[in-house]
């Protein structure tokens, strides 16, 4: 194959054809993951409802663990623990177009740290639609989080305003005849 003569615009087809690969791996896994974040909120959903409906306690949660983890033994994020978080996760966004929306964008446990580390819903929904246009990783949105970066947005957005209404004054003085 060394040196042998490709035809013209065997290259470009080349190029072409692994871009549509690397695109359509990336949609595949935005797929699975957007599907896995649905069956995690169905399945708080679900625990939800039974413990409001028939009064369900922790010890139903602990055995549903067990029991969903002996059935699928090679599925990973059904603990106790995580179970918990699904219920919280239904709990925090019950609407179902929501999660399909925003938080089906983003892995699982980002959506964690997010339910577990900010209260206020307005506050979650900023970091999650931020975690999805800037594609930050979960440390870097645990950072964002910690550092309060939704606070300093907003007192930056307001002091823009005024900063700028100050600027256009000055500037309007400043010139010969206010032009």
């Amino acid at each position: 194959m060394a040196g042998e003569v490709l035809p013209t615009g065997y290259g470009e087809l080349l190029e072409n054809l692994k871009s549509r690969i690397r695109t359509a791996r990336v949609q595949a896994a935005l797929a699975v993951n957007r599907e896995l974040v649905l069956l995690y909120w169905d399945i708080g959903r679900s625990i939800l409802e039974r413990q409001q409906q028939e009064g369900w306690g922790a010890k139903v949660i602990e055995r549903l663990a067990d029991d969903l983890r002996r059935e699928f033994p090679d599925m990973k994020g059904l603990s106790r623990a995580n179970l918990f978080y699904m219920r919280a996760f239904a709990e925090a966004y019950p609407d179902r177009e929501f999660v399909q929306q925003v938080a089906g964008q983003l892995p699982w446990f980002h959506n964690v740290t997010v339910l577990t580390k900010v209260k206020d819903p307005l506050e979650r929904e900023w970091y999650l639609r931020a975690c999805t246009e800037h594609g930050w990783s979960r440390a870097v949105l645990l950072h964002q989080i910690e550092s309060g970066l939704y606070h300093r947005q907003g007192k930056a957005l307001t002091n823009f305003a005024r900063s700028y209404a100050r600027r256009e004054t000055v500037w309007w003085w400043s010139t010969p005849c206010g032009m």
